[in-house]
């Protein structure tokens, strides 16, 4: 009879646990979705209620925004580990990256204008943003063995490349028309420099 109990509690545990990282994922989707039409100076109250919980379901997620703010890129981060792992030339994937990408690089960039990082906030970035340069280094050394890349091009190099179309994207974002042409001409004009 302990043993069902025990069962019992251990799947209860579970549905508890998938309950709250639900919970989470609609905190950050709400999160996402009103800091890009509003900014940062939304109400974390207007999150809460777009996300359908109280405010202290918020509070229990996350300390403040700026933490809602980094799970975000946390997770956008864990999305791009997936699109990393496709094979394929180099350029489909760093054009997969930036098409991935572009919501949340037009979303840091809103933070850095509204909301710059600092301290062991701007810290947790720099270590976000050295977890993702990890992530692109099987690319970058597989770009090296192919020779679609130079031998001295690095992971790091890769990354600033994704930065900097995703930067070229900044006034294109309601143009997707126009966003795909520059994508594919950076890029293009990017790897031309970046080839042997």
């Amino acid at each position: 009879m302990s043993h069902d109990t025990t069962s019992t509690s251990v799947s209860e545990r579970k549905m508890v646990r998938r309950d709250a990282q639900a919970r989470r994922e609609t905190l950050l989707d709400a999160a996402a979705t009103c800091f890009a039409a509003q900014g940062f100076g939304v109400s974390l109250d207007e999150i809460a209620k777009r996300a359908g919980v109280g405010r202290g379901t918020l509070y229990r997620n996350f300390r403040d925004r700026m933490a809602l703010a980094l799970a975000i890129f946390e997770r956008e981060v864990d999305r791009f580990g997936d699109a990393l792992l496709r094979t394929g030339p180099v350029v489909e994937v760093l054009g997969e990256l930036v098409r991935q990408g572009r919501p949340a690089h037009l979303l840091f960039a809103r933070l850095a204008a509204e909301l710059p990082p600092q301290g062991e906030d701007l810290a947790a970035f720099e270590a976000l943003g050295a977890r993702f340069e990890r992530l692109v280094t099987p690319l970058a050394e597989r770009g090296r063995e192919t020779g679609e890349l130079r031998r001295d091009v690095s992971a790091a190099e890769l990354v600033l490349a994704l930065r900097m179309v995703g930067g070229l994207l900044v006034p294109l974002r309601h143009d997707e028309a126009k966003a795909e042409r520059v994508i594919a001409d950076a890029l293009a004009l990017l790897l031309a420099g970046l080839r042997r």
